[in-house]
């Protein structure tokens, strides 16, 4: 045990006295929140610009359609031709021309209708004009029909039904939808984790390998005490970064913010993203605002935040164990190519797979046994914890399981490695296939 700890400490110093750790831990968080402030500066600036349409209304129709917003003007032309309206609105340099021309009918008018722009005109535009065509059209259609605006807005009403637990508590649709996307934030975090930090492992050895250094070390030490004293080791210096990283990037975010007064919310805001027909939905009312927030604040969020971190460093464990076997296997780490992407796979699967199985149906087979299988639950799991445990949520054995699976399955990957690292930390110049692998583990 006396030599586990040794390790691990020795590994933990190693990895968090080199330079460029220290480095990149400073510097590191430094760099995303410029990224971050510069992105947030460009998009604010580029939605500052406000582009003004010509309108040439020729018809007797669209008298007060066209009305300014932030992003866009309209001038109105009189008593001038097309070619007239074109050639002033190149010479001052306007975005476009909407020309309208006279036509005995409204649906003539609206056929005929043409933008006339110097390249292709954004689609927050073309959103834009479409919607006025479509509503002055929708009016004239329904006058002849005898059909009035509001009595047509009755007829076409949505409806939701009301839905409810068996508690008598109210339910909200999409609750489930939000749940997932809380539960998958934490699972793609662990899954960028375990792709960024899952390397130093690997690296680790393959370093110790080349300098043979570890020929000395393991003539004293048990290969498999060294495999688990060179994980952890390495995983509590990666997680000493993680969290000087989200402490120190999340302290400059909010004081660059501060000191630039820039707002996060034109990203979100942005008139391309909003001018989306698929993604124009209607602003909700104050209420129901304040009931997603409840129902947000409603999720068990102690649970959720040490579930995360349970599986988070048991996920890694796991990867790291995996991604050392590798780093035994390999001289270099071009040889590793041929070995990464079935690492990966999973992680992948994990984050689409828990997607899609678990926004529709939460607790289907696919979403359970995915949350079970060691290599995907650290990810799935957490997707489907944030509708708690017990009634109505994740079944207790179920994530008392998926934990035992994880330690066991960790035990025994390192165990595996150590196998692999006996015999691979004394091979050289030669790049093992996967039937070699499988010897190393015989031996």
């Amino acid at each position: 045990m006396s030599k586990l700890k040794l390790i691990i400490k020795r590994e933990y110093l190693a990895k968090v006295r080199n330079k460029s750790f220290v480095i990149m831990t400073f510097l590191s968080p430094i760099l995303m929140v410029g990224m971050i402030v510069l992105i947030a500066f460009l998009t604010e600036v580029n939605d500052s610009e406000k582009r003004i349409v010509v309108v040439l209304n020729e018809s007797d129709y669209f008298s007060n359609e066209f009305n300014s917003t932030a992003s866009v003007s309209y001038i109105k032309f009189r008593d001038i031709n097309l070619e007239q309206a074109r050639d002033s609105t190149i010479s001052i340099g306007y975005y476009g021309l909407l020309h309208i021309p006279k036509e005995d009918s409204l649906e003539k008018v609206a056929s005929a209708a043409f933008l006339y722009t110097k390249e292709n005109p954004t689609s927050y535009i073309l959103e834009r004009l479409e919607r006025i065509f479509e509503n002055r059209l929708r009016q004239e259609r329904l006058q002849k029909i005898g059909v009035s605006s509001e009595e047509f807005a009755a007829i076409e009403k949505n409806f939701e039904i009301h839905t409810a637990t068996f508690k008598g508590e109210e339910n909200v649709k999409g609750l489930n939808m939000m749940k997932a996307f809380v539960g998958g934030a934490f699972g793609y975090l662990i899954m960028m984790f375990i792709i960024i930090y899952g390397g130093f492992v690997m690296r680790s050895v393959i370093e110790e390998k080349t300098s043979r250094i570890i020929e000395v070390i393991i003539s004293s030490v048990k290969p498999f005490q060294l495999m688990l004293g060179k994980i952890i080791g390495t995983s509590l210096a990666g997680l000493t970064q993680f969290a000087i990283w989200i402490f120190s990037a999340s302290l400059l975010l909010v004081v660059a913010l501060l000191l630039l007064d820039i707002d996060l919310g034109v990203m979100a805001s942005n008139p391309a993203i909003s001018a989306n027909p698929m993604l124009n939905m209607p602003t909700p009312q104050e209420s129901e605002m304040e009931f997603w927030a409840k129902e947000f604040f409603n999720l068990p969020l102690l649970l959720l935040l040490g579930s995360f971190i349970v599986y988070f460093i048991l996920g890694y464990l796991i990867y790291s164990s995996i991604y050392a076997a590798i780093g035994a296997a390999v001289d270099n780490e071009t040889d590793t190519q041929q070995f990464i992407f079935p690492i990966i796979l999973p992680l992948m699967l994990a984050i689409y797979v828990g997607f899609f199985s678990v926004f529709n149906n939460p607790h289907g087979p696919i979403a359970v046994g995915f949350s079970l299988f060691p290599l995907t639950s650290p990810i799935v799991m957490l997707m489907r914890l944030p509708g708690g445990i017990g009634e109505g949520g994740v079944p207790l054995w179920q994530l008392l399981t998926s934990i035992i699976l994880l330690i066991i399955t960790f035990l025994g990957i390192v165990w595996l490695a150590a196998k692999i690292y006996r015999v691979g930390i004394l091979m050289y110049g030669k790049k093992p296939t996967y039937r070699e692998l499988f010897k190393w583990l015989k031996y």
